[in-house]
This record gives C-alpha cells, sequence and structure tokens, in this order.
C-alpha cells in the first residue's frame, strides 16, 4: 500500500509539515529513530509547540503511522528529509542528513520524489545527499528519481506566518525533478518560488538567516557603544525605525538562540573557508554577538556592586530562559553561557519561565521558581531575557530588587535597561 508522503524527521520541521499534508487529504506516514518520538506520536501526543496534541490525534485518526522502522519509506510517492542540521565543536555537523540519506536509499522505487529541507551549505544536496541515495538504491537521479532541495521557511510560534502562506522555496538537480516538486509543495502553500537550482535555494536560506544574524550584531554594537557613552539605544532604536524606507529595525538583546540564527550563518562560513574566500563581515558579526551574554553578566555583576553586594553572594533570577517568546525551545539559548559566566563568578541562580519545565547548564539543573512575584522579592538582582507575553510588567517594573531588561519593555525605579 503506498502513501502519499512520509516525512523522515518528526521534528520542529517535520511534525508540522505532516500535519500540513493532512489537512491536505494526504495519506502521511512518518520515520524517526527515536522510539520515544514515534510512540508518543501514535499515541496523540504532540512533542511540538506549533502542533497540539489534537490534530496529532485527528492525524492518527485519519491513519497517520510514526515508526522508526524505515522500511516504510519503500510505500512512499514523495520522501521529505527534515532531519537538524548542528554543530559539533562549532563546526557544521551533517551526520544526520548522512544518516537519513542511508535510510532513504535502500527503499527507493523508480519514480519517487525525495525533498531535502534541512539547512546546509550550498553542494549539500549535490555533492552529499545524492552520491549516497544513488549508491544505495543503484538508481539515478533524473532517470529514475527524483531529488529536489527546498528550504525549510518554519517559525515557532509564529502566529501570523506558517507553511501555508510561507513563500516556498524550491528546486530541483534536474528540470524535471524541479518541476515534480512543484508539483508536490503546490498542493501545500499559496506560493511556490523556484530557484535556478539546488545550490541557489541552499545559499538563500544561509543568507535568510545571516542576514538577520548580522543585523543583530549590528544593533547588539551599538547597544554596547551606547551603553559606554550614556545614549539611550532604546530612543535611538525608535527614532530610526520611523523611517518609512531603507531601515529594517532590528532589536539588541542578550544573544543570539534558536537553531537557525546562531547555526545557519557557520555552515556559510565553513562553505566559503573551503572555497577558499574569507567572510570578514560574518567573522566581526559572531564576535558580537558572542559578547552579549558576557555583557550582560558584567552588567548584572556592576548592579549588584552599585547595591553593595558582591557577586559571590547574591541570589539572581533569570527571566525567560527559551530562545524566544511563547515558546518552549531553548536551543542555543543565551541563558545558558549568561547562567555559566553568573555561576562561574560564585552567584546562585535560579529561573522563572512558564514555558519551560526544565532547565540545565553543563548537566546541572537550574532551579525552576514557579512563583515569580516570590521570585523577585527573594533575588538580589532579576535578569529579563526572554518577553513572554504572559509577564504582567507592572509586576516586573514595582519588583523590589534590582532588574536588567535586556529586551527594552519594562521601566521603573529600579529597572536599568541593556
Amino acid at each position: 500500500m503506498s502513501v502519499d508522503l512520509v516525512v523522515v524527521g518528526l521534528g520542529y520541521v517535520g511534525l508540522p509539515l505532516a500535519r500540513r499534508a493532512y489537512e491536505e487529504r494526504m495519506s502521511v506516514a512518518g520515520f524517526d529513530i527515536s522510539a520515544e518520538v514515534a510512540d508518543g506520536l501514535n499515541a496523540g501526543r504532540s512533542h511540538v509547540a506549533d502542533v497540539p496534541d489534537s490534530a496529532v490525534r485527528a492525524m492518527v485518526g485519519a491513519g497517520f503511522v510514526a515508526t522508526t522502522d524505515p522500511a516504510v519509506i519503500a510505500s512512499a510517492e514523495t520522501v521529505v528529509i527534515c532531519v537538524p542540521t548542528g554543530l559539533t565543536e562549532g563546526e557544521p555537523d551533517l551526520g544526520a542528513v548522512r544518516a537519513a540519506a542511508e535510510s532513504v536509499a535502500p527503499h527507493l522505487h523508480p519514480g519517487v520524489l525525495v525533498v531535502l529541507e534541512s539547512t546546509s551549505y550550498p553542494g549539500t544536496t549535490e555533492e552529499v545527499v545524492r552520491p549516497i541515495l544513488e549508491r544505495g538504491s543503484g538508481l539515478r537521479v533524473g532517470d529514475d528519481f527524483h531529488l529536489a532541495y527546498s528550504p525549510e521557511r518554519v517559525d515557532p510560534g509564529n502566529p501570523h506566518f506558517g507553511i501555508r502562506n510561507t513563500p516556498k522555496v524550491v528546486s530541483g538537480c534536474t528540470p524535471l525533478c524541479a518541476k515534480f516538486a512543484v508539483a508536490f509543495y503546490s498542493r501545500l502553500v499559496d506560493s511556490v518560488v523556484v530557484s535556478r537550482g539546488t545550490r541557489e535555494a541552499e545559499m538563500a536560506k544561509l543568507l535568510e538567516n545571516t542576514y538577520r544574524y548580522i543585523n543583530i550584531a549590528l544593533v547588539n554594537e551599538v547597544a554596547l557603544f551606547c551603553d559606554q557613552v550614556g545614549i539611550d539605544v532604546w530612543d535611538v532604536l525608535h527614532c530610526a525605525a520611523t523611517k518609512p524606507f531603507g531601515f529594517a529595525p532590528f532589536a539588541p538583546g542578550p544573544g543570539v538562540g534558536g537553531h537557525c540564527i546562531p547555526v545557519d550563518p557557520l555552515y556559510l562560513s565553513s562553505k566559503a573557508d573551503a572555497e577558499g574566500f574569507a567572510f570578514t563581515m560574518l567573522s566581526a558579526a559572531r564576535g558580537v554577538n558572542d559578547r552579549m551574554p558576557e555583557h550582560v553578566v558584567a552588567r548584572a555583576r556592576g548592579m549588584l556592586s552599585d547595591a553593595g553586594k558582591p557577586l559571590q553572594e547574591a541570589e539572581v533570577l533569570l527571566i525567560g530562559v527559551s530562545y524566544k517568546p511563547d515558546v518552549p525551545d531553548t536551543r542555543e539559548t543565551p541563558a545558558v553561557p549568561i547562567a555559566r559566566g553568573l555561576r562561574s563568578l560564585g552567584a546562585a541562580v535560579s529561573y522563572h519561565d512558564p514555558h519551560v519545565e526544565r532547565f540545565s547548564v553543563d548537566g546541572a539543573d537550574v532551579p525552576h521558581q514557579s512563583d515569580l512575584a516570590a521570585a523577585l522579592r527573594r533575588s538580589d538582582v532579576a535578569i529579563l531575557l526572554q518577553d513572554h507575553s504572559c509577564y504582567d510588567r507592572a509586576v516586573l517594573s514595582s519588583a523590589e530588587c534590582a532588574l536588567l531588561d535586556t529586551r527594552g519593555q519594562i521601566f521603573g525605579r529600579r529597572v536599568t535597561l541593556l
């Protein structure tokens, strides 16, 4: 029995894609190496915030099955690979992509479409995935089966843009491969953008996130300068953002988090290095962004010093430890190096975040505070790292302890802005 789609990797990208296909009445199955993930989904439990349990139960009721057996791939008309691409010791790690391709290859059949959605450097589809699929299947791309690249554009927690209304960049190893990919995604999204080739599509994804990374670094460095010379950076940004052309507003913060922004630019710089090209602006941006957690720790230490309280005797409360507002995702969150820096100086660190049940640094759990008001009363200094919409600004602005606001949202007698 064939299915319209098998999604390989049922995480932050793969599960929403499977749900979107279900909404279009496609028959869908999922493959994941985690038995915990597969068993949970089959029981109607979601592990992805943007996909509620009710949606998973509806999918299962319609025939969706998650499995750890790659043999399910043999039944697919289309296979989409949505596995993570991270870093190992600061260098790109395509281990998950290679493993996924190795799992897919033996189960390919003539006419199947395979799409890679995982973010990676230009050349990954043609130079890494294609040889594995052809070697493991005995089939040829363009002659026997179709291979495409379409970068994911999932933004967790975004209430305005999802898979359907976000334009989808699509490319293929051959014009016919691209045609099959366009036909598939046209069933799922309102707008398809056809790229000249897979390398251009791969590069476009890296450019999108490198653009954000560099502009975040720019405003972070402006914030550092303004702090040094006594200028209100938040007023500067407010004024600049009123220009209706030629300026895109970005905000400074305690560091860069999430799976994409801190990671994707390193894929670009790694590929550039391999090609003998130096991205000097990207290197400079990385230096600025990596400096921000240290700056936050230094600011907190200075605030305590002004109050006559040594940091090694202080109770420090971190408020909001996820990498972005209103999500439980802590991947690459700057809260980790900030907590590490505070602990290394002897501070007792705890956190409050209604979205994050457990937060650990270097294998050691950070104590969780469930009552924000009570935690503020016990603390010597609090640091607002993430401005979740559930936080009552009046409670924060009237806190009895000193409060360092890294998001420019809180104003009060004891509040210090980043």
